[in-house]
């Protein structure tokens, strides 16, 4: 085993490829994959999952794939051959299958990781909207369910196997990436996470030139994007196509609704109806391109975590949206209420806040400059930001050791989480071989 690094290699271990044109996960890899390249970094970009069919052309860029398996030793001949400096796993789950064999072969190695989203928030959100939505309310009103209340939110998580592998996870790794301050906040006052081992880097946008924003006039139609795998988009899809289209449709009969994801499924298809102008057009190639010809974008979102990049991205492109309190959460601008469109949750007035948008040109334009503000306020590249994260890298890759020695919890929980998990990964290693 090698104890030395190469400063400036990183491998990322991703649990999927990245596909910018179909997530926001995928969009803000291929950011923080744009920030290494340009700090000089030689990146490997690995992970055990099949290739997408929309994955991003990584080899274009000068990055190195690799297919790596689950429970097999060849990953640690990769690692002891490549020995990054800096290691980033793309959600908790790739720091549990490799963290412990990262810290065996490269143990001077940064390890960060990046959540995307609090998938244990998201879990217990989504089994509280189902739990309220089996009382059989007359009208769904989401203001009726703690889903912002840190405190219950804490207490639902904390009885969570998925929360305790999620927030282990967070304490092992040296740094974790944040993408919402209301996570920044609930990570540090009740899971009592030190905030020098977070730092919040959410979405890097380039600006679009004010001239690029289309008219209200030149634009028609509404639209909801959202990759069909994601459980808070699918549900989003059920709740327009059951209760809130057809109180749209009331008000302007001739209305259509084009619905864009990548991966829709048997199901989701099925959805389309033209003749209630209900339609699922699938994959979008370029999302900007879709947005900026829309009207209105609707995300009647009932669940979820992190923050929305498809509301971000229609923002930028100048389109007003009609969102929920979970979809716009931490992605205000701070101490304003004002946002780039309307927040309703409830379907009627959800609906009600659609169609004004949609007709009413002096509300629209008034939405398209307040959702541009907070976009290029919050969420386009800046060196600041950009800094931050710089500096505190070379922190963490000047005295790794010393940051470590004050992380106790992390260090106790890379001993017993490690050895348990070596030990099983080493079982089904054999079981493979004799089988």
């Amino acid at each position: 085993m090698s104890s030395k690094t190469s400063s400036k290699t990183l491998l990322i271990i991703g649990y999927v490829w990245p596909e910018p044109n179909s997530s926001a996960a995928g969009t803000h890899m291929m950011q923080l994959i744009h920030f290494f390249l340009k700090q000089g970094w030689s990146i490997t970009f690995a992970s055990p999952c099949n290739l997408g069919e929309h994955k991003a052309d990584l080899l274009s860029l000068g990055i190195n794939e690799q297919l790596i398996e689950l429970n097999n030793e060849s990953f640690d001949l990769f690692i002891q051959q490549l020995q990054p400096g800096l290691v980033i796993f793309d959600r908790f789950m790739m720091e549990e299958q490799f963290g412990w064999r990262i810290e065996k072969q490269a143990p001077h190695a940064v390890r960060i990781l990046n959540t995307e989203d609090l998938h244990s928030l998201r879990a217990v959100r989504q089994q509280l909207i189902k739990d309220y939505l089996n009382t059989q309310p007359d009208i769904t009103d989401l203001q009726k369910v703690p889903l912002h209340d840190a405190q219950r939110l804490f207490e639902k998580m904390a009885t969570s196997d998925l929360t305790k592998r999620e927030i282990a996870a967070i304490f092992r790794c040296d740094l974790t990436l944040m993408i919402s301050e209301f996570e920044m906040d609930l990570l540090q006052q009740q899971f009592q996470v030190p905030i020098r081992q977070l730092i919040y880097l959410p979405f890097q946008y380039e600006k679009l030139p004010t001239s690029a924003l289309k008219a209200f006039e030149m634009r028609q139609h509404f639209i909801a994007i959202g990759n069909f795998r994601h459980e808070p988009n699918w549900d989003a899809v059920l709740w327009l196509k059951q209760e809130i289209w057809p109180l749209i449709r009331q008000q302007l009969p001739r209305a259509e609704l084009h619905i864009y994801g990548a991966y829709p499924s048997k199901k989701a298809t099925q959805l389309h109806n033209p003749k209630q102008g209900f339609h699922v057009m699938g994959w979008a190639e370029n999302a900007f391109d879709v947005l900026s010809q829309a009207r209105v974008c609707l995300a009647p979102l009932r669940f979820g975590a992190g923050i929305k990049g498809k509301l971000a991205e229609a923002m930028l492109c100048g389109t007003p949206n009609v969102t929920t309190s979970i979809g716009c959460e931490s992605m205000q601008i701070i101490n304003s209420e004002a946002w780039g469109g309307a927040i309703a949750n409830q379907p009627h007035e959800f609906a009600e806040q659609a169609v004004r948008l949609y007709q009413d040109a002096a509300v629209w334009q008034k939405a398209q400059k307040q959702g541009y503000k907070i976009v290029t306020d919050r969420y386009l590249q800046t060196p600041t930001r950009s800094q931050l994260l710089l500096d505190k890298i070379n922190e963490l890759m000047t005295d790794i050791t010393t940051h470590r020695t004050a992380n106790f919890i992390g260090a106790m929980l890379n001993h017993h989480h490690h050895k348990s998990t070596q030990y099983m990964s080493q079982w089904i290693e054999v079981k493979n071989r004799l089988e």
